[in-house]
């Protein structure tokens, strides 16, 4: 058995400020030892993600009590039977989407919708079984396989990717969540060809490395629209060639500067309203993307009369449609070249014991991703 702590949440609440109300509580956890096919990993960097909060406030609902995190990176400390293609030492980036490779989706190259996975998912527990955790005597969950927000997580092996041993932990832990979802949203769901024009509808820190994902792609206009107007100089930073305020009318306005709308729209604000722009941005035959968790209650009416004759094309995108094993190693040399800035996305550094305070600096809008270190 081990013992380390962890950030424990007990129960969800929308009280704020999170930085008194308190909701994560630094505990310490027991977890067994890995089982067949598992590993243990030393956390070294762990960031947040809007996710995260909604796990807080119950707007996605998990099993309780559970430890929380899903975007990190660390040292491989310990492996179970039957592990051969990971070894102590190695570096690697935690994914939220294990994969077990014999699932329809798995076989089809649909890796990211790995049913058995996403059904470990959501029990709280890992592909390869348990929970594996426990506080005071009692079953405490695991958040998407991994439970970062700790100083050790027991991962399934396919919840993880080998990266270089020289990348900085913290650049690799934005591998996990962050640039799957924005940049790989671009790439894959979207299908970004070079010269085509995009808007980006949301700058917080999926949006923001859509961004970075768009001129990695060779967009010929970036469009970034946030309501927050202070977004504009971060946007511009990202490579952003154009911003505008978002509001009712950010569709108009996109169709004036774009003649007839751009070639693709990405939502990043988990709003309606965000969807809603990027549906009415995009020329006809162009293609929305939509990364953003809105609440399930959230209802929406489409003009399906509309969408025949626009001939526009919507995709909802989990994990950027990535293959974590092939993408995140030709994302990572990206960044190695100097073509794909990720370290921009980050904003904050502090310490997990500081985890409200990065929660409530998350609900306030006020971060792109904030790094952790136990």
């Amino acid at each position: 058995m081990l013992n380390f702590k962890a950030a424990v949440l007990k129960t969800t609440t929308q009280e704020r400020p999170f930085s008194s109300s308190a909701p994560l509580e630094i505990l310490e956890v027991t977890a067994q030892a890995p089982q067949t096919g598992e590993v243990l990993v030393e956390i070294k960097a762990a960031s947040l993600c809007r996710s995260d909060l909604s796990v807080v406030t119950g707007v996605r609902a998990w099993p309780m009590p559970i430890v929380p995190g899903h975007e990190a990176a660390g040292i491989i400390a310990e492996i179970g039977p039957g592990v051969s293609d990971l070894a102590v030492g190695d570096q690697v980036v935690l994914v939220y989407q294990p994969t077990c490779g014999t699932c329809p989706c798995c076989m089809a190259g649909e890796v990211h919708l790995c049913e058995p996975g996403l059904a470990a998912n959501r029990a709280g527990a890992l592909l390869s079984g348990g929970p594996r955790l426990s506080v005071d005597g009692g079953v405490l969950h695991h958040h998407m396989g991994l439970s970062a927000f700790a100083e050790m997580a027991v991962v399934s092996q396919h919840s993880v990717v080998k990266v270089p041993k020289d990348l900085p932990a913290e650049i690799a832990a934005l591998f996990g969540c962050a640039v799957m979802c924005g940049a790989g949203t671009v790439l894959n769901t979207s299908a970004l060809k070079q010269g085509e024009t995009i808007a980006i509808i949301g700058v917080g820190g999926v949006g923001a490395s859509a961004i970075l994902g768009a001129k990695l792609a060779g967009a010929s206009r970036i469009i970034a629209v946030d309501i927050d107007d202070q977004k504009r100089d971060q946007a511009f930073g990202l490579g952003a060639t154009d911003f505008l305020t978002g509001g009712p009318e950010a569709a108009d306005q996109l169709l004036e500067m774009i003649k007839g709308g751009v070639d693709c729209a990405v939502e990043a604000t988990g709003l309606l309203s965000g969807f809603e722009t990027a549906f009415g941005a995009v020329r006809r035959g162009g293609r929305v993307s939509t990364v953003g968790l809105v609440s399930p209650t959230t209802p929406f009416s489409l003009d399906i009369a509309a969408l025949v004759t626009s001939a526009k094309t919507l995709r909802g995108s989990y994990m950027g449609s990535c293959n974590p094993m092939t993408d995140i190693p030709k994302l990572v040399e990206a960044y190695r070249r100097g073509d794909f800035p990720v370290d921009q996305l980050i904003t904050h550094r502090l310490a997990l014991s500081d985890v409200n305070i990065a929660l409530e600096r998350m609900a306030a809008s006020k971060a792109l991703r904030q790094i952790m270190t136990p």
